[in-house]
């Protein structure tokens, strides 16, 4: 991720924002639920999508029963996805290049990583002593 951004922002880093923003889909409740849900779905199936269908070509059964939900999931999801378009389109869409500027949302998503890395030494740290 931290690499993309770096990537993403020089090519952009001219003021072509309106190319940049043509991707960008408003945050609401949505985006939210369906956060909760893939992250709680995640949890049970033991990792994403493409762990799940790794799993399941190494023959591991668990992970079958996880690619029927995955499945019936995503077609509910395809069927209903009007609902939530016509739900979400008063929310607002947040770009934050043109909300910070460049350089700073690259700041911001580099020191978000680097925080997560800072938390993910610390936990390992305690559970098992040592952070190799």
């Amino acid at each position: 991720m931290g690499f993309t951004a770096i990537k993403y922002a020089s090519v952009l880093a001219n003021g072509e924002s309106n190319l940049a923003m043509s991707s960008v889909s408003p945050i609401g409740l949505p985006l939210a639920l369906g956060g909760v849900l893939f992250g709680i779905g995640m949890v049970i199936a033991g990792g994403c999508a493409s762990g799940t269908l790794m799993r399941v070509g190494e023959g591991f059964t668990m992970q079958m029963i996880s690619l029927v939900f995955f499945v019936a999931g995503s077609l509910w999801g395809a069927h209903d996805m009007g609902f939530w378009s016509k739900l979400n389109q008063g929310a607002p869409k947040i770009f934050l290049p043109n909300v910070l500027g460049w350089f700073w949302a690259l700041v911001v998503q580099l020191g978000m990583i680097v925080l997560l890395y800072i938390a993910a030494v610390k936990w390992q740290q305690k559970k098992m002593g040592s952070a190799e």
